[in-house]
């Protein structure tokens, strides 16, 4: 979107003393979402419980929400530049908010799966206008990377506490207070976001592409779905072929038009970029790694070592204390070795991390012997890929692209997430040979993890190869932020 230069004074001295107010609430919105989706997975067999359900409809409680998420990042991230970031940021806490209270009320799981997949619509504008707040607010260089990295501390930390709070708020106080969760933390966030955000100017774009949205949105929530699903239906299922088939077909049919229309949703000369291309590929494999991992290590200390739910999450908190230190040094070790070998050390260390573990679980073993010191290398490698993919996915993006940038790096995890989870477990199920039996079950995890490792070779040999463009002089005066606070 563009500015007014003449009405906008000193644009980089407001930006410089709105962005530090600022950062705790985008952060803390960053938290929120992660949070929900661990916090409502813990609350489940309880769901079941109350609600008289089986494991095939608790399973869409969660997936719902992952579907219209990652189907809606990329539209929102655009809209965003058109409609302004504050606006849609309002606009998804509110929705995020409403969908949590109908949650929280629902007297069947049809209801609560209808209010879950509202929540994911509230959670992709939300998350796709914060992220492009942040780009706004700090403009590439040590103050984005530093930014980023509390952004990464903030999503490593989000996952334990759901996961702990989840235990907690549902043996205290019932399942339906992780909804009235949602809903108190989504109003202090609006409220607070009134006072620290501008409300800034609409883009002056005078189209929008319907064709682009609607393929887009489409294709990429049924490729959510057939991903969410594989597990369930099975990978050559009929539902996962032909929703998967459905997806990519509305892809394509997207491609064509966004060559075709005079304002595209996503300008394909944005997609020429190679180090956009490579940036948002290597977002995307940190996440089939990670995201997975989380989970396959929760899965271990419950189901092989016997720990409860909540000791389970509290296992992977010294991971997130790891992330919470390392990642605000981030930025500070980007200046110091330069951005691609910060992020091949981060991936370097993500393949060492997944294979140390991988081989450190052990039936007959203990958190102490087998989880904790490899989860400690995994908590120094997130927030080094994921604040470097994050600068390099970032880097070329002018002050009308803020939006574009945040939705295509956040599709980019996001799909990476349902990925490789859905591909993690699938090798996890087929690698245990006698599902219930201790050491059958740790050769499942065993092979997932290996297989997660896989992906992280595969991402350090690319990043290896990443070329970003020499960067531009800065203008004598810079309106990169100025006005666009929105």
């Amino acid at each position: 979107m563009t500015h007014d230069r003449t009405t906008d004074a000193a644009p980089a001295d407001r930006a410089a003393s709105g962005a530090g107010p600022a950062l705790p609430l985008l952060a803390a919105t960053q938290l929120l979402l992660i949070m929900d989706t661990a916090i409502v997975n813990v609350a489940l067999p309880s769901v079941g419980d109350d609600l008289g359900s089986g494991s095939a409809g608790l399973s869409w409680v969660a997936n719902a929400y992952l579907i219209t998420f990652g189907g809606l990042l990329l539209l929102g991230g655009r809209t965003a530049d058109l409609l302004g970031h504050r606006r849609l940021y309002l606009a998804g806490l509110g929705l995020l908010a409403a969908a949590s209270a109908a949650g929280g009320v629902a007297g069947s799981v049809g209801q609560l799966v209808a209010a879950r997949a509202a929540q994911g619509i509230g959670a992709a504008l939300a998350a796709a206008a914060a992220f492009a707040l942040l780009l706004t607010l700090f403009p590439d260089g040590p103050a984005r990377h530093r930014a980023l990295g509390v952004f990464a501390a903030m999503g490593g930390l989000g996952g334990v506490l759901g996961t702990v709070l989840g235990g907690v708020l549902t043996d205290v106080l019932g399942w339906r207070s992780t909804f009235w969760l949602n809903v108190l933390v989504s109003l202090v966030l609006a409220a607070a976001a009134l006072r620290l955000l501008a409300p800034g100017a609409r883009g002056r774009g005078t189209g929008f592409d319907l064709g682009g949205a609607l393929t887009a949105t489409g294709g990429l929530g049924l490729l959510a779905y057939a991903l969410v699903g594989a597990g369930e239906a099975g990978w050559t299922g009929a539902r996962t072929l032909v929703s998967g088939a459905g997806g990519l077909g509305l892809l394509a049919a997207f491609a064509l038009l966004e060559r075709r229309v005079a304002r595209p949703l996503v300008p394909p000369a944005v997609l020429r970029r190679p180090a956009l291309r490579r940036a948002n590929i290597l977002s995307a494999l940190a996440q089939m790694a990670l995201f997975p991992m989380f989970f396959l290590v929760s899965l271990h200390l419950q189901k092989v070592l016997g720990h409860s739910p909540l000791t389970g999450g509290l296992g992977l908190l010294p991971l997130s204390l790891v992330v919470v230190a390392v990642a605000p040094q981030t930025g500070r070790l980007i200046g110091r070795l330069g951005l691609r070998p910060a992020m091949t050390l981060g991936f370097g260390l993500l393949l060492s991390g997944m294979v140390w573990l991988a081989f450190a679980l052990d039936a007959d073993g203990t958190f102490l012997t087998t989880v904790l010191a490899p989860s400690l290398v995994l908590g120094a490698a997130l927030p080094l890929v994921m604040v470097t993919t994050n600068v390099a996915a970032t880097a070329e993006a002018s002050p009308e692209e803020t939006g574009l940038a945040s939705g295509l790096v956040n599709t980019s995890q996001q799909f990476g997430s349902v990925l490789g989870l859905a591909v993690l477990v699938a090798v996890a199920t087929a690698g245990t040979a006698a599902p219930g039996d201790a050491a059958a079950e740790t050769a499942g995890f065993r092979s997932a993890l290996l297989a997660g490792a896989a992906f992280a070779a595969l991402a350090a040999l690319l990043s290896s190869r990443l070329r970003l463009p020499a960067p531009a002089m800065a203008p004598p005066r810079q309106d990169r932020v100025g006005g666009a606070v929105e």
